[in-house]
């Protein structure tokens, strides 16, 4: 019944009429689904709180809620039940949400590894002091999704149901952010990014990393007026198979010198089997025309 009720919403074909009004009720949280996108016949909305996500030395707890939502439309694989996840309305598919990094800028770098005598090497040692001396020690990192026409996002809805094979691929990229490693430090691009493939199933990963399990969840359904939401609940989604490029742009002008101490610090470029995501939380999802049969209710 569950899995019937899965390939219901996600075999269903919306109408590409734009949306007039928003989404009421129980598919108000679909608000932001681009229903006028043509071939769009899906919407999703994710949220993950509680998780850790690790790369190399560094783990990050997910204490805080992170959204991932939009819409989807068919792949044309042979699974009628993957999807190309498209972004939402307003853009803010994969929330900014800044977790906190243990230990700070104080675990990530001594201001004593910038070496060296030089005009650059003393002001950026220098700036590095005094970013400690007035206590902004305080590293937040972010996820960013980079996904692109040749790297999409993809949602494998069978895959989610029967906990076997990538349930969710995400390309992403890391934002760190202290003001001594500016706006613009990132783990991972779009040509190069952090490319998970998250499964409810079983890992396969390279040494030294061990075998994970994530969970399907559990699934029911909401209805209002004649249409319904499919609701899962306690899913954990997993990967421990991914690598990560080296950092870039931490330290602004001065990233010749701090990306490689980073680097060093925390062991990049991490290769597979030396990283982990685990993404625990909920999911909602409905048929583009149950979305916008709402908008009449």
């Amino acid at each position: 019944m569950l899995i019937l009720g899965i390939t219901t919403f996600a075999i269903a074909i919306a109408s590409a009429s734009p949306a007039l009004a928003e989404p009421k009720g129980i598919f108000k949280v679909f608000n932001d689904c681009p229903t006028e996108v043509s071939g769009n016949t899906l919407c999703t909305y994710a949220e993950t709180t509680s998780g850790e996500f690790v790369i190399g030395t560094s783990k990050v707890p997910i204490n805080q809620t992170i959204t991932l939502q939009g819409g989807g439309v068919k792949t044309g694989s042979s699974n009628p039940n993957e999807y190309r996840l498209l972004p939402a309305k307003d853009g803010n598919t994969l929330s900014k949400t800044e977790l906190n990094v243990p230990g700070g800028l104080a675990g990530l770098i001594n201001c004593e590894e910038i070496k060296g005598g030089g005009l650059f090497e003393t002001l950026e040692r220098a700036t590095c002091k005094a970013t400690f001396e007035n206590g902004l020690t305080g590293v937040t990192a972010s996820t960013e999704l980079v996904a692109s026409t040749s790297n999409p996002a993809i949602i494998n809805l069978a895959a989610l149901v029967i906990e076997e094979g990538t349930a969710l691929t995400l390309p992403l990229r890391v934002h760190l952010k202290n003001p001594l490693l500016g706006e613009g430090c990132y783990i991972g691009s779009e040509a190069h990014p952090v490319q998970l493939h998250l499964t409810t199933g079983k890992t396969t990963p390279p040494l030294p990393n061990k075998e994970i399990k994530g969970n399907a969840g559990v699934f029911s359904e909401e209805e209002e007026n004649g249409e319904t939401l499919t609701l899962v609940e306690e899913n954990r989604l997993v990967d421990n198979s991914f690598s990560a490029p080296a950092a870039e742009g931490c330290g602004g002008f001065f990233s010749f010198l701090i990306d490689p101490i980073l680097d060093a610090k925390i062991g990049l470029p991490s290769a597979s089997g030396h990283n982990t995501a685990i993404l625990e939380g909920r999911l909602k999802a409905a048929t583009v025309a149950s979305v916008l049969a709402s908008e009449k209710f």
